[in-house]
């Protein structure tokens, strides 16, 4: 029987971490996330399921020990704040290119620099254009409700498992702070090693001795041919991983003339403004990206070819805006795509979205026909 709670997006994250079997956490205070490590210590899971949790002398540090654990083949995890995800940067990508799983989860808050403990979205580009350095993606999957919090756990590590890569949830410091009612997952045993080889294939280091050749991890090549073809069986990943996991959800857009693309909190926000738009008689749908990569492009080119117009809303300068211009583009659409957001830790409000959306396309409201670039 499912049980359910009140709880804090950042205590049900680690919750679900207990839940879903994950082997070890390890992470370093930060707000706004902070209690995710703080609830995982209070629960004491070592004592239960036999999970680590660590508090590491630094974000770098970390990051490092999540690169040996997976390093291994287990289910590990980390959580942090955009400062702190910026200097696990190098760590991800030494884990992307040994193709090692694991989950990251960054509660996001204001910047740049140390900016504010407020909530943001402006990780965007570091999260979904790699973040560190090299050709290489994180799986991201970006959380609206407290409920999808708990959720995106254990998707995050069967689609990290699946593909060998890391995978993050990128939420903010609203949902992380937030309490909703949320319904916990039943508890999962930890995999075995037999059971991930079984499943995923043979690749981790164990350590153990037996028949196979010996696995070796590691992201340095030296030969510049091989490195390249590496990159290549990377990027053939990433495709696949468009042509399959690509999660997005569509609110009253079969008849509307307008689309307002948000995720996380600004599609909390935007539900609203739809409403209130279509009090005033305006047809406006909600597409709502819950993959960051693979990013939901096929369903925007569909839509540009019978909308009037896109509005991006979100918590950061306009960076989502450039994905769904690159998907119009590609769809050999004029349709216009223009962007309304807050910076420094403010949430919009869905009166402020209406209206930005009545002011940026005030011509194809007036005329009702599509107004081109």
């Amino acid at each position: 029987m499912a049980e359910i709670r009140l709880m804090k997006g950042n205590e049900v994250l680690a919750e679900a971490a207990i839940r879903c079997g994950c082997d070890g956490y390890f992470g370093y205070p930060i707000t706004p996330q902070s209690e995710v490590m703080e609830t995982l210590m209070a629960r004491e899971p070592w004592n239960e399921t036999g999970m680590v949790v660590l508090q590491a002398e630094s974000e770098v540090a970390a990051i490092n020990m999540l690169y040996g654990a997976a390093g291994t083949g287990k289910k590990s995890m980390t959580s942090s704040s955009s400062p702190g995800i910026s200097l696990m940067s190098e760590g991800l990508s030494y884990i992307a290119g040994a193709e090692l799983p694991c989950l990251v989860v960054n509660v996001q808050r204001g910047g740049p620099g140390l900016g504010t403990i407020q909530p943001s979205q402006a990780d965007y580009f570091q999260a979904v254009k790699g973040g560190g350095h090299g050709d290489y993606k994180l799986i991201v999957l970006a959380p609206s409700s407290v409920q999808e919090m708990n959720d995106f756990v254990d998707l995050g590590f069967e689609l990290a498992f699946k593909y060998r890569n890391p995978a993050m949830i990128l939420t903010d410091g609203a949902l992380g702070q937030m309490m909703e009612k949320v319904e916990l997952a039943e508890f999962k045993p930890r995999w075995t090693e037999e059971e991930i080889e079984n499943k995923f294939g043979v690749w981790a280091s164990t350590g153990k001795k037996t028949n196979r050749d010996r696995n070796v991890v590691t992201s340095l090549v030296m030969d510049s041919e091989e490195m390249e073809q590496n990159n290549l069986r990377f990027q053939e990943k990433y495709k696949k991983m468009e042509e399959e996991e690509v999660r997005y959800e569509a609110i009253q857009c079969e008849d509307a003339d307008f689309i307002i693309v948000a995720f996380g909190t600004c599609s909390r926000v935007c539900l609203k403004s739809v409403e209130l738009a279509r009090a005033k008689g305006l047809k406006v749908g909600l597409l709502r990206p819950i993959t960051l990569f693979p990013f939901p492009n096929k369903i925007i080119k569909e839509l540009a070819r019978k909308s009037k117009g896109f509005l991006s809303v979100e918590m950061s300068a306009g960076q989502m805006v450039e994905d769904i211009k690159l998907a119009v583009y590609e769809a050999g659409s004029t349709v216009r795509v223009n962007y309304y957001g807050r910076m420094g830790g403010i949430i919009p409000t869905p009166e402020e979205v209406v209206d930005a959306l009545e002011d940026k396309f005030s011509w194809e409201i007036s005329y009702g026909v599509k107004r081109s670039y």
